[in-house]
Parts: structure tokens; C-alpha cells; sequence
């Protein structure tokens, strides 16, 4: 073990919120670099989640076209579809701050389904995946690379539709980890 590690921005927050918002649950720091950021356990240690953790500062303010700007938030990952794959998590967190909300958005769902849906959106995947991830201020959330302009103004306007695409479900989802803790 190591003596010496430090934890990223966006292992805090969850860490942070899950601590403040699940107190019966614990929040575990793994001692090397497994895959896992943080381990969740129940209140007696006998059910465990692993989480890897992603983050992203908000690309929505900087962004030079008008309508990006009317999100609650925007990120931009690059991934490694082999890692996600092999992931030994059993969620992806993307943590998500925003300029105009003080909460973070989290999107949370198992490797499987994350990569699953890039193959649906993007066919066959090359060695990096970029994925933008866009919450809207209606707390939807879209997958948005490589979509055309027109379809942008769709989701920041609340008109857009597209099942694959559609992450809202995954949006502050801690639903499907307590079901695995209690």
C-alpha cells in the first residue's frame, strides 16, 4: 500500500454527497488504483456497491454558441472503450457541476449499459469514445456528440426525442444503489 494518495474532485463530491444525503451508508477509499474510486457499503459492511468515478468541470458557460449556454451543464469525457468493458465497477459516475445550480448532477449507470449505448450512437467504437453529456434545466439528460446543430436546439428547447440517446433516467439515479444496499 501506498502511504501517500489523494482523491480527485469528483470522488469527493459523490463521497461528500452520498455522506450527507445517505448517512447509514460508508464510504470506502480503495488503497490502489483498481478501477474502483469508491466502495459503498451498507451500514453493517455486509452489501457492497463499487463506483468508478468520472469527472468534468462545465463546459456550458464557456461554450461559444448561444443556445449550449441555456443548459444547466455540460461535460466531455474521453474514453477508453476496452476500460469500460473490462470495467470491474458496478456503476460509472459522471459527476457534473454546474454554474447555475450548487448541487452537482450525477449520472450514474453499470459499464454494461454505458457501453451498450455508444455502440447504439456511435457504431463501431475506435480506440477513444468522446461523450458529452448535457443536463437540461428541465433535469433531463442527453448524450449529445456528434449530433447536428438543429438537434442541440431541440434538447436545449425540451423538443428532442431519442430513446438511445436519453440518459434522464441515469440523472441523480441513486435509486438503483439503494436498492442494492437495503
Amino acid at each position: 500500500m501506498k502511504p501517500l494518495f489523494t482523491i480527485h474532485a469528483g470522488e469527493y463530491l459523490v463521497g461528500t454527497y452520498i455522506e450527507r444525503t445517505y448517512q447509514h451508508w460508508n464510504v470506502w477509499v480503495p488503497s490502489k488504483d483498481s478501477g474502483v474510486d469508491l466502495l459503498v457499503t451498507d451500514a453493517k459492511n455486509r452489501k457492497a456497491v463499487s463506483l468508478q468515478v468520472k469527472f468534468s468541470k462545465d463546459f456550458s458557460a464557456t461554450h461559444r454558441s448561444p443556445h449550449i449556454q441555456k443548459l444547466l451543464a455540460l461535460g466531455w469525457w474521453n474514453h477508453d472503450p476496452k476500460k469500460i468493458e473490462k470495467s470491474k465497477a458496478d456503476f460509472w459516475v459522471f459527476v457534473l457541476p454546474s454554474f447555475g445550480k450548487k448541487e452537482p448532477s450525477f449520472i450514474l449507470l453499470p459499464p454494461n449499459e454505458l457501453i451498450r449505448r455508444f455502440k447504439a450512437i456511435h457504431g463501431t467504437l475506435q480506440k477513444r469514445v468522446q461523450s458529452y453529456l448535457w443536463v437540461t434545466k428541465e433535469e433531463r439528460c442527453w448524450e449529445a456528440r456528434a449530433l447536428l446543430k438543429a438537434d442541440e436546439q431541440r434538447i436545449v428547447d425540451d423538443r428532442y426525442s431519442n430513446k438511445v440517446r436519453d440518459f434522464t433516467k441515469f440523472l441523480n439515479a441513486w435509486k438503483q444503489i439503494e436498492t442494492r444496499l437495503n
